[in-house]
């Protein structure tokens, strides 16, 4: 079963894919944000494209575990989602994934320039790789 992993950002939204097992996860691509209907449709057509069966949607709680502004974009999002797609939609705790995803590309040398076109990517991965991770332990 695929299953798709966002990173919701106001400018760009990271989206990686799991394999088929639901094993790893992949970046696939940055899309950016032109307009909400834009970029759900979007994402919608990649789920299709890719026979995805569910979406995973990190959701960035704050450190104290509540929801701040960031949040509520994302469940919006995600709601909105919902709407236009006959998949199920799932949160996932995100705490510092974009952070982790930046120390990678800095640790691995990669230019400012090219880690903001790839930052959200990463961040999607590591979303979607810990809730993978997750449901594997859970089996």
């Amino acid at each position: 079963m695929k299953i798709l992993g966002l990173d919701v950002g106001d400018k760009r939204l990271g989206v990686a894919i799991s394999d088929a097992l639901g094993i790893t996860a992949q970046g696939l691509e940055t899309v950016a944000v032109q307009g909400h209907e834009s970029t759900v449709t979007k994402i919608v057509q990649i789920a299709h494209e890719h026979d995805v069966e569910k979406i995973v949607v990190g959701l960035p709680k704050n450190m104290n575990g509540t929801l701040g502004p960031r949040a509520e974009k994302s469940q919006q999002f995600a709601a909105a989602l919902e709407k236009h797609v006959a998949l199920p939609v799932q949160f996932w705790d995100e705490r510092l994934t974009t952070k982790a995803a930046e120390r990678t590309l800095i640790s691995a040398d990669v230019s400012r320039k090219k880690r903001k076109k790839v930052v959200d990517k990463l961040a999607a991965v590591l979303i979607l790789q810990g809730y993978l991770d997750h449901a594997q332990m859970k089996e």
